[in-house]
């Protein structure tokens, strides 16, 4: 993780451009997924995560040993993420429709290929972040779970007012996913489903296959941990046989929330509800590159929600005021809500959004955002944790 450099004399903060992939919990009326009963049976401890009861860590394992395990030579881990909302598009009019929501150039993806994408409101925030695929015959995205009720409200306001495009929204609120996260995790595929060519799934490409002798999964080379991996949707009469499976393989360990947290963390991916909100803007959150670059279609033509508010005409993007950055050095973890100031303490300048411990990084890391002028690379800056600069 070269893009952190740590110095014991002083706290740097360094720009993060890597993609972003939720959290809220609710004690009422919590959901369980297809794995609820595996969960237990491995250990888990379950906690509220996004409406759901989700493991955060494994007895016997806990968070360093699973976040360590994820990122080892030949290893991988399994997670559950069936909280996260499936949805697939349909219609003559899905991608011209889709285009209006999302920052994203989703026309021009070919059949198997997939991006990650904002979905933003008409004011120039970000509603949520979004995996979507070309599935050939329909369009396939994934939401974050806490934000899914949220962004299908969102969703179906906009089917009503373009009323004239051929658009139809699919929920599969029943579908399962699972994520396998590791270096290890393409030869575990590999020998579930030998008929597919890992060699030639690139990263970001998808394809339905049959895997451990489940028919119809969904295979996606993509995660939220900074490692290779794969996200797999299966149909819940299957997914657990699916899962266990997978973990019958001794380079496979199952994994929480708890580490899932801190290797996003390290790897600079945001976590939606925590670093980016309906009142950041793309350019803001450095996440300018997820339109294309300079010249792309989507910065010059723009044509989709709030668009406005932080592209100028020629599709260069409006100054703003603060900017995200990842931040490191310090002795001691700055969590959430941490104020940022100037190097001599004088100054706030900005807020951390998320920090924790980085067991592979071995130091504490975080991410927040600071006003402009101070957000180049390198830069000193000091923290107040609990109470001292």
């Amino acid at each position: 993780y070269n893009c952190i450099n740590q110095s014991k004399q002083s706290i740097k903060t360094v720009n993060y451009f890597r993609k972003c992939l939720m959290a809220s919990s609710n004690n009422e009326n919590l959901l369980k997924t297809s794995f609820y009963d595996l969960h237990i049976s491995l250990g888990g401890k379950m906690v509220p995560f996004a409406g759901y009861e989700l493991p955060v860590q494994y007895e016997g394992l806990g968070v360093l040993k699973e976040h360590l395990h994820t990122r080892a030579a030949n290893s991988c881990s399994l997670f559950d993420v069936s909280h996260m909302g499936q949805i697939h598009w349909h219609g003559k009019d899905a991608v011209k429709f889709i285009e209006k929501l999302v920052v994203g150039d989703i026309a021009s993806l070919k059949p198997g290929e997939a991006k990650l994408s904002l979905i933003m409101n008409d004011k120039g925030g970000i509603v949520d972040d979004t995996v979507i695929t070309n599935a050939d015959k329909y369009i396939y995205m994934v939401v974050n779970g806490a934000c899914k009720a949220k962004d299908i409200n969102h969703f179906n306001k906009y089917i009503k007012e373009y009323s004239s495009l051929d658009v139809k929204l699919e929920h599969l609120e029943d579908q399962q996913l699972l994520a396998l996260q590791g270096n290890g995790a393409k030869d575990v595929i590999s020998k579930l489903a030998p008929s597919l060519d890992i060699s030639k799934m690139n990263f970001m490409s998808s394809t339905i296959t049959t895997i451990a002798g489940i028919s119809n999964c969904r295979v996606t080379r993509c995660g939220y941990t900074g490692e290779d991996g794969f996200e797999i949707s299966v149909d819940p009469k299957n997914a657990v046989s699916l899962a266990q499976s997978i973990l019958k393989f001794s380079e496979v360990k199952p994994a929480g929330l708890g580490c899932r947290d801190s290797l996003r963390l390290e790897a600079g991916l945001c976590l939606y509800g925590n670093d980016l909100t309906e009142d950041i803007n793309p350019v803001e959150a450095s996440l300018i590159w997820t339109l294309g670059g300079p010249k792309s279609r989507r910065r010059l033509e723009q044509g989709f929600l709030g668009a406005e508010f932080f592209l100028e005409k020629d599709g260069k993007p409006k100054p703003t005021k603060v900017k995200r950055v990842g931040i490191s050095g310090m002795k001691a973890p700055a969590r959430g809500h941490t104020e940022i100031f100037t190097s001599d303490g004088k100054i706030k300048i900005g807020e951390i959004t998320s920090g924790g411990f980085g067991p592979s990084y071995q130091g504490p890391v975080a991410m927040g955002y600071i006003n402009t002028e101070y957000s180049k690379d390198n830069t000193d800056i000091s923290l107040s944790i609990r109470g001292k600069h």
